[in-house]
C-alpha cells in the first residue's frame, strides 16, 4: 500500500485532542511509507495533516475544486497538488489516486466523501479498504447507528465490515494493510 486518502475537517474541532491525532496519524503513515492524498486545503485538520507528513518527511498530495482554493486555502507547499472542476472530480481523482481511504474526526463533507466510498465498495465498484480514525471515540456513534441499520434490515451484515475501526493509527494501518493482501 502506497497511497491512502485521508477525509478530514477544514476545522479542528473543540478539542485540541484531534489535532495531535492527527499528527499522530500522519506519523503512522510516513512510518509506514504510504503517501497522503487529501482535500488540498491547509486549514483545520487537513493543513495538520499535510503540514506534518511534509514535516516527516513523506509524500501529501492535493485534490482541490477550484471554487473551494480561496476558500479552504489550498495548501501551497505540498508534494502535488491537483486543482479540478467541482468536487466530484476531486473525489473520483482522490479515489483514483489512493489504494484505501481512511476518515478522520471531521463534518459533513467527511461523512459524505465516506459514504460514497462505502457505498462504492458495497456495489463493488473498488475493492479497496477503509477505515474509521477513532480517536476519542468519535465515530462509536457512528458506527452503533450502522448496527443499527443492519439490524433494522437496511445494510447487510457482510457490509458490516467494510469500515474497519480504530483509535490507534498505526493498528488502523496494518488492518487496511492485511485488508488488501486478505482480498
Amino acid at each position: 500500500m502506497k497511497t491512502l486518502a485521508v477525509y478530514c475537517g477544514a476545522s479542528h474541532g473543540v478539542n485540541p485532542f484531534y489535532t495531535d491525532a492527527a499528527r499522530a496519524l500522519a506519523g503512522a503513515l510516513v512510518e509506514h511509507n504510504i503517501g497522503l492524498v487529501y482535500g488540498g486545503g491547509k486549514v483545520g485538520l487537513m493543513g495538520v495533516i499535510a503540514d506534518e507528513v511534509l514535516r516527516l518527511g513523506g509524500e501529501a498530495t492535493g485534490v482541490i475544486p477550484k471554487a473551494l482554493v480561496e476558500r479552504e486555502v489550498g495548501h501551497a507547499g505540498l508534494t502535488r497538488l491537483f486543482v479540478v472542476k467541482d468536487m466530484h472530480e476531486r473525489k473520483a481523482m482522490m479515489a483514483e489516486l489512493s489504494e484505501g481511504f481512511i476518515a478522520m474526526p471531521g463534518g459533513m463533507g467527511t461523512l459524505e466523501e465516506l459514504f460514497e466510498m462505502v457505498t462504492w465498495a458495497q456495489l463493488g465498484i473498488h475493492a479497496k479498504p477503509i477505515g474509521l480514525y477513532n480517536p476519542n471515540g468519535f465515530w462509536d456513534g457512528l458506527v452503533a447507528f450502522v448496527q443499527h441499520q443492519s439490524r433494522e434490515g437496511f445494510v447487510r451484515p457482510e457490509h458490516l465490515d467494510l469500515m474497519r475501526v480504530d483509535a490507534d493509527p498505526a493498528a488502523l494501518i496494518r488492518a487496511l494493510r492485511g485488508a488488501v493482501a486478505g482480498a
